[in-house]
C-alpha cells in the first residue's frame, strides 16, 4: 500500500497486493452493507422524478403492488419483489424489468427473481395490441414453470397497481421486510431454491 491511509497502492489492478485486495475486502462489506439503505433511496427518489402520465408516482405504483401482495398473504419475497419490480425504471427504462432482477437475485428465491424479470414481457398482454406489438409475446414462455406465477403477478399486483384511491401503506411500512431481505447471505442455496416452485401466497 501506499503512504494514503485507507487506499490501494495499484493504479491497475493487475498490480494489486494481497494487503491491496485485504483492505478492498474491508470497505466492500461496509459497502455491501448499505445496500438496502441506498434501495431505499431510489424508492424515494420514485416518488419525486417520475415517469408521468399516471395517476400516481413509480413510487406510489410500487408500493400498492406490495400492498396487494401483502393483503393477499404473500410471503416477504414475494412483497419485496413487488416492491421492488419497478426500481429498474430510472436507469434502465428499456429493460428495466432485468434490472429489477439482478437486484434482487442474490437475496430472493429464484422464482421470485424470474418473475421480476419477465413481468414486462407478461405486461404486454394488457396494452401491447394498442401499439400494434404482439400482447401475447409471452406465451413464448408457455412450458416454463414460473409462467403462471408471472401471469398471476401482472394480474394481480403489478397491472391493478395504477389506483390513487387504493390504501396503501408508506415505504416505512414496508423498510423492515426490505432490510431483513438485502441483510441475506448473498446466494445462499437455502434462500435461492433454484428450481423450485411455490405459489403467490400461501
Amino acid at each position: 500500500m501506499d503512504g494514503t491511509a485507507g487506499t490501494v497502492s495499484f493504479t491497475q489492478m493487475k498490480d494489486g497486493t494481497r494487503e491491496d485486495y485485504l483492505l478492498l475486502a474491508e470497505h466492500e462489506h461496509a459497502y455491501q452493507s448499505g445496500t438496502a439503505d441506498r434501495i431505499l433511496s431510489e424508492l424515494r427518489r420514485q416518488g419525486e422524478q417520475t415517469l408521468e402520465g399516471y395517476k400516481i408516482t413509480r413510487l406510489e405504483h410500487g408500493l400498492q403492488s406490495a400492498a396487494r401482495a401483502e393483503a393477499d398473504g404473500a410471503d416477504i419475497d414475494w412483497i419485496v419483489g413487488a416492491l421492488l419490480h419497478d426500481i429498474g425504471d430510472a436507469l434502465a427504462p428499456q429493460n428495466h424489468d432485468r434490472m429489477a432482477a439482478e437486484v434482487i437475485r442474490p437475496f430472493v428465491r429464484w422464482e421470485v427473481s424470474w418473475v421480476v424479470e419477465h413481468h414486462g414481457i407478461f405486461q404486454m398482454l394488457y396494452y401491447a395490441h394498442h401499439y400494434g406489438w404482439d400482447r401475447d409475446a409471452r406465451d413464448r414462455f408457455r412450458d416454463h414453470p414460473c409462467f403462471q406465477l408471472c401471469a398471476d403477478f401482472c394480474e394481480r399486483w403489478d397491472q391493478a397497481s395504477f389506483d390513487p384511491d387504493y390504501p396503501t401503506p408508506p415505504l416505512e411500512h414496508f423498510e423492515p421486510m426490505v432490510r431483513a431481505v438485502f441483510a441475506r447471505k448473498a446466494y445462499d442455496p437455502a434462500v435461492i431454491r433454484e428450481g423450485e416452485t411455490t405459489a403467490l401466497t400461501a
